[in-house]
């Protein structure tokens, strides 16, 4: 749960998590095992076929669990992913126990033929809130091509339906790239008619399989952030591993307020202007049927964190960096104690613009993404234009910062 802080500057609301951050973290998610069948472009994990012999058993699994609640309440989300989830048989028993230690438990389980309507409703009588599925093409072509295996949109577009039925709510998660860029639009376009709690919008970090794919670079970046943010009234979306999308949401929301030509003063480029024309031709711009969701001040290390399935904790998944494991040391003290997560939500330590951008509060960059291209977890975030100082109402900006 969040709150809503008024922010009497801009007029808009910036959502902060409930419980302090330093304490306690918004979400964590667990990598349940690495064994996947499928060969996805952009694995984080390099998923394998295999379980591997050492990942957290069940016993160790119900610990890391009552670890997660031993943090107090609120209690943090809590979702088991992979690899494929569904290639534990103790699955089920595993929602059950956490939602039994009063977590909110969602699974994010691969297109594969173990999702089945069977095991869906198996989760949702387990105690099971959501489910999040990927959807990285507007076709079943270009999908299944992302994914590696034939079949694989089939068996997700027809989970999507199977488990809003049987009262899951879903996520939609999608894995965006120079390739696939374009097919944004449509794919906002099946979220918004098929329905679903949110869409997030992944922004690719070069690490694992991802390495080898050809990511945004920061201007056409900044064009698919001001698309997303044209898209808020119409689907609700988010980023990950985007979080100057919390910039340009506060950046829209001033020039708005002064009724300035966002497109001029942010000078934005040709690709936006290629999907706005393409949202607009979808009905998904300029009628708006909800309120703007406001992005959450949450990011590695600071609100969020990972446990792989050897039970190293990371700040995020896409960040292959331990600062500990829960064989060995309470999640609970790595998250509040650890050098690596202290250091995290300090933004005095971001180096180049980060270190000297007045938006630095908000947004802090990448920190998975500047590891990724630097080795430095603290340098600067390589897939953001913005010079610092360059907005031209700093005192509106100051307000909410």
């Amino acid at each position: 749960m969040t709150n809503q802080t008024s922010d009497q500057a801009t007029g808009r609301s910036v959502r902060v998590p409930r419980q302090d951050v330093g304490e306690r973290p918004f979400i964590v998610i667990w990598e349940a095992t690495q064994a996947c069948p499928l060969a996805c472009l952009h694995c984080r994990a390099s998923a394998r076929p295999d379980r591997d012999r050492v990942e957290l058993d069940t016993d160790e699994a119900v610990a890391l669990m009552t670890q997660v609640a031993d943090f107090g309440r609120p209690a943090p989300l809590f979702v088991i992913t992979g690899g494929d989830p569904f290639q534990r048989p103790d699955l089920e028993t595993l929602v059950r126990r956490g939602t039994e230690r009063g977590l909110a438990v969602s699974v994010s389980p691969s297109g594969t033929p173990t999702l089945t309507r069977e095991a869906l409703a198996g989760l949702r009588a387990a105690g099971a809130r959501a489910v999040s599925l990927s959807l990285d093409a507007a076709t079943a072509a270009g999908h299944d091509g992302f994914r590696g295996v034939p079949g694989v949109w089939d068996l997700t577009v027809r989970a999507w339906r199977d488990a809003a039925e049987l009262g899951l709510k879903v996520q939609i998660n999608t894995t965006v790239t120079r390739d696939n860029v374009r097919d944004l639009p449509e794919i906002a376009g099946q979220v918004r008619d098929r329905g679903a709690m949110l869409w997030s919008v992944f922004f690719l970090v070069p690490t694992g399989r991802g390495a080898a794919l050809r990511g945004l670079d920061a201007a056409q970046t900044e064009d698919v952030l001001n698309a997303l943010y044209d898209l808020g009234e119409t689907v609700p979306v988010k980023t990950t591993e985007a979080h100057h999308f919390r910039r340009v949401c506060l950046q829209r929301d001033v020039l708005a307020r002064h009724g300035e030509d966002h497109v001029r003063v942010l000078e934005l480029g040709p690709l936006y202007r290629e999907l706005r024309g393409l949202l607009d031709e979808r009905g998904l711009t300029g009628r708006p049927s909800r309120p703007r969701r406001p992005p959450l001040r949450v990011s590695a290390g600071n609100g969020f964190v990972f446990v792989s399935h050897r039970g190293d904790v990371h700040p995020s998944g896409f960040l292959p960096v331990t600062a500990g494991n829960v064989r060995q040391r309470s999640l609970v003290d790595i998250y509040r104690d650890s050098e690596l997560f202290t250091g995290l939500r300090d933004p005095g330590l971001l180096g180049g613009r980060c270190g000297a951008c007045e938006f630095r509060g908000v947004c802090g960059g990448s920190r998975a993404r500047a590891y990724a291209t630097t080795g430095d977890v603290f340098a600067e975030e390589p897939g953001c234009g913005y010079q610092p100082g360059s907005f031209p109402y700093p005192q509106e900006v100051s307000a909410v910062t």
